[in-house]
């Protein structure tokens, strides 16, 4: 379901090409402004994913995608939608590994790149923390969201884009 108030991102560019884009997991995102920014200076559609309408940025090639209030079918719609030309903005570990066995590039919005060596690190580390918490131990939360988390997030983003560029025909 697509809130249609957002112009739809095109596949392809005026040659035929595939293009690159942008998929944020758009539910409690804190780093929505920053992939405005950086889609924004490269000219790339960003396409952002939630399960309830909400308002993204302004960009002419933004767009939200309203998926149903289902479990995990915003996570769903993101890997099914994604591939080599496509940055996944996600803190979800498991949707991450999911995205980049599909070839997407994935950064987290505290700028940790998931690719195919760290996201099964990720997987094990998340694994045991729900071990921990289910045998009643206690577990540590994620530190406050701060400044030099966006700043890292957005040289990841720059990291991440080039290897993409690189990629393409």
């Amino acid at each position: 379901m697509n809130s249609g108030n957002q112009k739809k991102d095109s596949d392809h560019d005026k040659e035929g090409n595939k293009r690159i884009r942008i998929v944020v997991d758009s539910d409690g995102c804190p780093v929505k402004d920053e992939v405005a920014r950086v889609a924004k200076r490269l000219q790339l559609p960003v396409v952002f994913v939630a399960n309830r309408f909400m308002k993204i940025p302004s960009g002419s090639d933004f767009r939200l995608e309203v998926v149903p209030e289902l479990f995990d079918a915003a996570d769903d719609w993101i890997a099914e939608n994604c591939d080599e030309y496509t940055v996944v903005v996600c803190g979800d570990i498991p949707l991450a590994s999911r995205c980049v066995a599909a070839g997407s590039q994935v950064v987290d919005p505290r700028g940790r790149i998931l690719d195919e060596e760290t996201v099964g690190e990720a997987l094990a580390r998340r694994d045991l923390a729900t071990h921990l918490r289910d045998l009643g131990l206690p577990t540590s939360g994620p530190a406050p969201f701060e400044q030099r988390d966006r700043s890292a997030f957005l040289q990841a983003m720059d990291r991440v884009l080039q290897i993409v560029m690189r990629q393409q025909p």
